[in-house]
């Protein structure tokens, strides 16, 4: 994937929205079990109450507070609350909320900040279960003697009935009842320390809530609702965070896809042959398809899986510490679990997929070649050959991509096997710590569900970990095509061609080797083609004839020497100010599905419907023109629909659209019988006077009147001149003419 993240760039800025979308996203799911565990702790166990600060208390409870409390601490406190007293305005401001009001005077709590709340929650935890636990000793003064057998000097089990412990405490010196609150620090330093005492408290204050006649039901459900609804909003962020990232990532993806096909195609339309011969046409045609579609649908998903899963990770983590520091070896025990079943199915599985791709291409390849070669294949009935050699490749996927499959099937199953089991040992684990009072229920269970976001990220991260080697063979495979250099490509500088154009050919010491031969295809060419002369080439099979005029549109270039045209060395002119003027008809018939006015417009679109028809006359198309539809001919996938004389007739009838000054027929009259072949070289010659005109042919009626003749073996120009001219002076022409003459008579 490296290697393409440059095709990235345009979607950079929806990128970053995306991460910054999936960093709210996460951050809203992992703030859903603190609240949950808020519900249950504050809102189910403590009744709403939220801290061990009281709102407001009675005098008389104030009193026993202080009996624990230094004059400095009872300054600070005292500084922050109002007293109310019975029948004044502010009684009367009150009384709804705090009914013993009406009867006895309190203090009221004035607003605090947060750091003022905190240091008056410590001064006033440890007091407040003190008073607690003494008023409920009170009513059992056995049971207080078996806890505190010697409060402050007091026998507790000696005390007459009725006797004011509170009463008694006072009579003791400050430094002896202000040392009482150790005994708290010592039952709750086994349980939670400072945090347990501070939440032990908040039952407290719900008690003197209760004292004050205050609605303790309303406060619950004020609570509830309130952190519910929080709840709510923030589950509501987080889908629609994960709606706009699911569709930013699919636009992103997508418009990826897009560039990619865009880019890779328009690196094709730029091979030459060189680069043609490194990548099979079934191979291109995957690597713009299947691999592609691997690219976008692994980048929809990498998109939301890479950067969440570490976020929501990191997060849970650190969350489920703070719950319970002491229960994180459970974590570690899934996910290390879990990372070794990650390990398995990476090493079994990866090389499955860089093996899913060559496979495509082999089916791809055999079903193209049978589709072309249908005719072949039924000529010589190897149906039942052909068929056999696609289903060998085809079950070939088909293993591979099942047992991919299957190791899929049995992962996920795995997976949240290994999930419901950490969920069983963390409840295990937690129940233990709860019965200790060690933990809270609801730390419990947000614990758990810190415990499954954390096993789920790790999940996620599998994915990646699964789809990115997929996706990053897939986009080795674009990559290679769009990083593979063009051989052909227009000169830093182009020069132009001078407004007198004059179509002259020139070979000037040529010699070619294709790339990566051992061996010169041709040796030393030189030759010179005037404006306005029809020049016929000829040869043995192999000997160089299409590389030689290949070399003209420069769909090659020379190993050594040059190729001029009108003079300028074709690799010193822009390719498209050299092939326009070029009309250029190959060995193979080549049509695009459409119309036969869509085929002719491909030289020139802007021509006019008569220069269409002339060409087609001139081209002896007149098939087309006797047609019902005339130009509106449907024209099938590769001109299927038509024979291999009429699609020669056509694709000589498109280069004649062009007018060009130079055309060059290879081998492109090969289909057409003699007769046909003698009126289009009639025509050709009188409507291309002007123009220079290279015919390459095996047959010698084709090019007997041309101006010149070429004659080539093995790669070299073994001798040229006029038909005559070569009857007299080159044994190799003169064979091939005495054998095609033989068989004209015998025919």
């Amino acid at each position: 994937m490296r290697r393409i993240f440059k095709y990235f760039k345009p979607f950079l800025g929806s990128l970053l929205l995306a991460i910054l979308l999936l960093f709210i996203q996460a951050n809203a799911d992992l703030a859903l079990p603190d609240y949950m565990s808020h519900i249950v702790n504050v809102g189910i166990q403590q009744g709403g109450v939220e801290n061990a600060l009281p709102e407001a208390m009675r005098v008389t409870t104030w009193e026993h507070l202080a009996l624990f409390l230094t004059e400095d601490d009872q300054q600070q406190v005292l500084a922050h609350y109002t007293l109310v007293e019975p029948g004044s305005a502010a009684a009367t401001t009150y009384q709804d909320q705090y009914p013993t009001v009406a009867q006895e005077p309190i203090y009221v709590l004035q607003p605090v900040d947060k750091a003022t709340q905190d240091k008056l929650e410590a001064l006033l935890s440890r007091p407040l279960l003190m008073v607690a636990g003494l008023e409920m000793m009170a009513q059992n003064p056995q049971q207080a003697a078996a806890m505190l057998p010697n409060l402050g000097g007091f026998n507790l089990a000696q005390l007459p009935p009725g006797t004011d412990i509170f009463t008694l405490l006072a009579r003791l010196p400050e430094s002896r009842r202000l040392a009482l609150p150790q005994v708290i620090d010592h039952r709750f330093e086994a349980i939670g320390g400072e945090k347990a005492i501070i939440q032990a408290a908040t039952r407290a204050v719900r008690a003197e809530y209760e004292a004050l006649g205050m609605d303790m039901a309303r406060i619950q459900n004020v609570y509830i609702l309130r952190v519910g609804g929080i709840m709510l909003l923030v589950a509501l962020v987080s889908a629609l965070a994960t709606i706009t990232v699911g569709l930013l990532a699919a636009r992103i993806a997508a418009g990826l896809a897009r560039n990619l096909r865009h880019s890779l195609y328009q690196r094709v339309m730029q091979f030459s042959g060189a680069e043609f011969n490194r990548f099979s046409t079934a191979s291109l045609i995957t690597r713009s398809t299947n691999d592609i579609t691997q690219i976008q649908t692994a980048t929809a998903i990498l998109i939301r899986l890479a950067f969440f899963a570490p976020i929501i990770g990191i997060g849970a983590i650190i969350r489920a510490l703070d719950k319970s520091p002491s229960m994180w070896w459970t974590i570690a025990l899934a996910v290390g679990v879990l990372l070794g079943l990650i390990t398995v199915v990476f090493v079994v599985a990866i090389p499955k997929f860089k093996l899913i791709q060559k496979l495509i291409d082999r089916l791809n390849l055999v079903a193209r070649e049978n589709l072309v070669g249908m005719m072949v294949v039924r000529a010589f009935n190897r149906q039942a050959h052909e068929e056999a050699r696609f289903d060998r490749v085809n079950l070939e996927l088909t293993k591979t991509s099942l047992f991919v499959n299957r190791v899929f099937v049995i992962i996920m199953p795995a997976m949240m096997l290994l999930l419901n089991g950490a969920m069983i040992l963390i409840l295990w684990v937690g129940a233990h710590q709860v019965a200790q009072a060690t933990m809270q229920v609801g730390d419990m269970m947000a614990f758990m569900q810190y415990a499954m976001q954390i096993v789920f990220a790790f999940m996620m991260l599998s994915m990646v970990f699964i789809l990115f080697p997929r996706a990053d063979v897939s986009a080795n495979r674009v990559a290679d095509v769009l990083e593979t250099p063009i051989t052909i490509l227009d000169p830093p500088e182009p020069k132009p061609f001078p407004d007198s154009f004059q179509p002259t050919i020139t070979f000037d010491h040529v010699t070619f080797r294709y790339p990566d031969a051992e061996e010169d295809v041709l040796h030393d060419l030189t030759f010179h083609i005037e404006a306005g002369q029809t020049v016929g080439i000829m040869g043995t099979t192999g000997s160089g004839k299409s590389t030689v005029v290949n070399l003209i549109p420069r769909f090659f270039d020379v190993s050594a020497g040059a190729v001029l045209v009108g003079g300028m060395d074709v690799r010193e002119v822009a390719l498209h100010d050299l092939r326009a003027r070029i009309g250029y008809v190959p060995q193979k018939s080549s049509l695009f599905a459409g119309t036969v006015e869509s085929n002719l417009r491909f030289a020139d679109e802007n021509a006019d419907e008569a220069t269409l028809i002339k060409a087609l006359k001139i081209a002896q198309a007149d098939f087309v023109l006797e047609h019902p539809n005339g130009l509106k001919m449907e024209v099938a996938q590769g001109g299927s629909n038509f024979s291999g004389g009429q699609r020669q007739r056509l694709t000589i009838a498109r280069a004649l659209v062009k007018r060009a000054p130079i055309y060059i027929f290879d081998d492109s009259f090969s289909a057409l019988d003699y007769k046909t072949d003698a009126r289009l070289r009639r025509a050709l010659l009188q409507e291309l006077g002007d123009s220079t005109v290279i015919i390459v042919s095996q047959r010698v009626a084709t090019i007997k009147n041309a101006d010149q003749i070429l004659v080539f073996d093995e790669g070299r120009l073994i001798c040229h001149g006029t038909h005559e001219e070569l009857m007299q002076t080159c044994e190799v022409y003169r064979e091939i003419a005495l054998s095609q003459l033989k068989q004209e008579a015998l025919a």
